[in-house]
């Protein structure tokens, strides 16, 4: 079977590499176009070290484009973390159509944000489905699904990269079996169980103190590593990475104002919330490196009785 891999970055580069491991026919390679400045892609440069093919159109509604396609002759298209937009008209043209990964359990979450929210929300489970892309966003038939947990302790990294990325991996090439064998079904999403989000982005990072710990714990959680949920210091803005919630038992245990940090040790500082406090441990002041809470707290002269914006 003529397979034809679409996407980017270490997921694209990590599927790439696991079909030819496997003797699967790989007849070339679309990437996104990288900006000014910016390095060559990992998948791109896996293909080019693979000696394939790499196609790197700026938009996929050019008929010329989609000729180009044709003339490949493909029997399956594998898009891996694919962020431009691609017609139906273009997904049809492999004999078997195309199949998508999603780091969601689709209908839920659909959108570019899907490991983000399911933990800000408090999800205990999320996973990963291998669909049918169509012309709507995440709403194309679904081929298979994965699950996984989310833990108490789970970030948006360790939930990707130790988990969703990996069982991704695997998924596309049950998948692809799956197409070969004539045995990959096509079931209509649930629209009534449908949700979308938005990007997780800045805006949705900022922590406010007067919530309860548990939302706090989750954004934190939701946002490591990526958009950083934070806070302000004076006009600082810095980033909380890694925090552990400290819930009150008593008023006593709360013991300051919201936002406040009442205390400065050997491993971070404590901040205090609405019903508790965070033993912070890890930051990233705005334009610098991550760094070990004490380390920044040392560095910037942080004491007892300082007060993030709540």
């Amino acid at each position: 079977m003529r397979i034809v891999v679409h996407g980017q970055q270490a997921f694209g580069k990590a599927v790439l590499e696991a079909l030819l491991a496997r003797g699967e026919e790989v007849v070339a390679v679309y990437v996104a176009p990288e900006k000014e400045g910016q390095k060559a892609d990992p998948l791109k440069e896996a293909a080019l070290a693979a000696g394939l093919e790499v196609r790197q159109p700026s938009s996929y509604k050019d008929e010329a484009v989609a000729e180009e396609f044709r003339a490949l002759k493909p029997d399956l298209q594998v898009m891996a973390f694919v962020t431009l937009f691609v017609p139906s008209s273009f997904l049809n043209i492999p004999t078997h159509g195309s199949i998508q990964y999603h780091p969601s359990l689709l209908p839920a979450y659909r959108g570019a944000s899907a490991i983000n929210w399911p933990i800000i929300k408090g999800e205990t489970e999320t996973g990963l489905s291998i669909f049918w892309p169509d012309d709507g966003l995440d709403t194309g038939d679904v081929l298979l699904q994965k699950t996984t947990p989310i833990g108490p302790e789970d970030t948006l990294g360790s939930v990707y990269f130790d988990r969703l990325f990996p069982m991704g991996v695997e998924a596309i090439l049950e998948a692809v079996d799956l197409v070969k064998a004539g045995r990959a079904p096509h079931i209509k999403q649930d629209e009534s169980r449908a949700t979308y989000e938005g990007l997780c982005r800045k805006g949705n990072a900022r922590i406010d103190w007067g919530k309860p710990w548990e939302q706090i714990d989750r954004l934190i959680r939701g946002c490591n590593p990526s958009p950083g949920a934070w806070t302000t210091l004076g006009r600082q803005v810095v980033k909380i990475l890694d925090a552990r919630p400290l819930p009150a038992k008593t008023p006593k245990d709360i013991g300051g104002k919201l936002g406040e940090i009442v205390a400065v040790e050997q491993d971070g500082f404590v901040v205090v919330c609405a019903d508790g406090r965070f033993r912070v441990t890890r930051v990233q002041p705005e334009g610098e490196a991550k760094a070990p809470a004490a380390d920044w707290a040392q560095a910037v002269g942080l004491e007892a009785g300082a007060r993030f914006d709540a």
